[in-house]
């Protein structure tokens, strides 16, 4: 801030201090009448406009005729813009990225469990058992109390 800025601030609140201090010295009758002067003054008061910020690139009027004024740019037809090839690839990009990352995911989940059936498989043909053991249902029941 500049040394402008802070003493501006320090006389507003000096300002603001002493007609707190001085308010609550004013008659009642006073208070009234201000209120309603108060009120009688934003009943008056005009409706603000509210407007939205126009944003425009900066060099908009850059390569437009000379003898164009603003109004008459602001009411030419736009020129019809063609989307090129390379724009389309770009906004398709991220749908193609997560179709294939969706398809390798699967693809590296199969294989997981491809890979634990083969493990199973292979401690089933190395163990000392016979294959029939498996394939009775008292040996099955056995294994399920035994784990």
């Amino acid at each position: 801030m500049s040394s402008l800025e802070t003493k501006e601030l320090e006389f507003a609140r000096q300002v603001r201090r002493a007609l707190d201090e001085n308010a609550a010295s004013l008659a009642p009758a006073t208070v009234d009448r201000l209120a309603a002067v108060r009120r009688a003054a934003l009943a008056r008061k005009k409706p603000e406009i509210v407007t939205a910020p126009v944003f425009a690139p900066a060099l908009a009027g850059v390569g437009m005729p000379s003898g164009l004024s603003q109004g008459e740019l602001r009411n030419a037809p736009l020129p019809q813009r063609r989307r090129s090839p390379l724009r389309r690839f770009a906004l398709a990009w991220p749908l193609a990225a997560l179709v294939v990352s969706l398809v390798g995911i699967a693809y590296w989940e199969d294989q997981q469990r491809t890979a634990e059936l083969a493990d199973i498989d292979a401690a089933m043909l190395s163990d000392d058992l016979p294959l029939n053991a498996y394939l009775d249902h008292g040996f099955n029941a056995y294994l399920s109390r035994a784990h």
